[in-house]
């Protein structure tokens, strides 16, 4: 069972990590466009879109994506724990 949470910890920290270079590539013209830009779009906007539908962008600024981190930092630090106790107690 531990194996199984340290996979999706793991997991989510280098979801977490492609987010950020995902949201520095967008400070560079055409990085988007390249490769390795179109496979970060594919694996991000989905879920970046709920928190751009939820949070409006601040004139020129989006600070969506700084929540989405957020999240998934919490997620990562206090749900897949708990998550994780739940299911210990089931068996």
């Amino acid at each position: 069972m531990m194996q199984l949470y340290n996979v999706l910890y793991f997991a989510l920290e280098i979801y977490s990590f492609a987010l950020i270079v995902y949201i520095l590539m967008s400070w560079f013209p055409g990085a988007r466009e390249s490769a390795f830009g179109e496979f970060l779009t594919k694996i991000c906007e989905p879920y970046l879109e709920p928190f751009r539908r939820i949070i409006p962008p601040l004139g020129m600024i989006d600070i969506s994506p700084i929540v989405a981190i957020f999240v998934l930092f919490f997620a990562r630090s206090y749900g897949l724990p708990v998550l994780f106790d739940m299911l210990m107690g089931w068996f």
